[in-house]
């Protein structure tokens, strides 16, 4: 059996004349490969709150006028909390935060103090009866089958795009009376 002769490199000393040490390239791989790793544990620690949130299943209430409420699943993959502080969307003149609290026995709603905290590792379900955006003063009626464009705003300044399809749901048939009496009446105290 002949051996396969292995080829052979003239090894010529760089224009300098000198020869670097064979640490310095050793150091130069480790380097990369450290830049490498840090390069990965940096993706995989997302750079604003923002990042670390998937919307799940979001939907609007179909509306003709007046107020109505996007609701959702916030899914948070990071192993920091994060704090949504305010909604917004083009199809109402005000976007707010909501939460149902029981008053002397009646259920209401009311802006939500400190916003949405969504726990490490954790989702934050906004459901009708319980946490929900709230779009008040529509611009135009929400109809089914369309979409509604929402943006989440987050404690640290980083926001989030997303779209809710309109449908209708015969449940949580509020009755929010007169728009003015809502507003004066759910939010003297903020």
């Amino acid at each position: 059996m002949s051996s396969i002769p292995t080829p052979s490199y003239p090894q010529h000393p760089p224009a300098g004349g000198r020869r670097k040490p064979r640490w310095a390239a050793t150091a130069v791989l480790a380097a990369a490969a450290l830049a490498g790793l840090t390069a990965c544990s940096s993706a995989d620690t997302p750079a604003d709150q923002a990042d670390a949130v998937t919307v799940a299943e979001p939907w609007a209430k179909a509306a003709e006028d007046g107020m109505t409420s996007v609701f959702a699943e916030m899914i948070n993959d990071s192993g920091d909390e994060v704090t949504i502080v305010a909604a917004s969307s083009p199809v109402s003149e005000t976007t707010e935060l909501h939460e149902v609290v029981l008053n002397a026995g009646v259920a209401g709603m009311q802006e939500k103090d400190g916003g949405f905290v969504v726990g490490a590792d954790s989702s934050y379900l906004l459901e009708p009866g319980g946490d929900h955006l709230m779009l008040m003063d529509l611009i135009e009626p929400l109809e089914p089958g369309d979409d509604v464009p929402m943006t989440l705003t987050f404690d640290d300044g980083s926001t989030l795009r997303f779209s809710a399809p309109i449908r209708d749901f015969a449940g949580a048939q509020e009755d929010y009376g007169d728009l003015a009496d809502h507003e004066e009446s759910m939010h003297d105290e903020h």
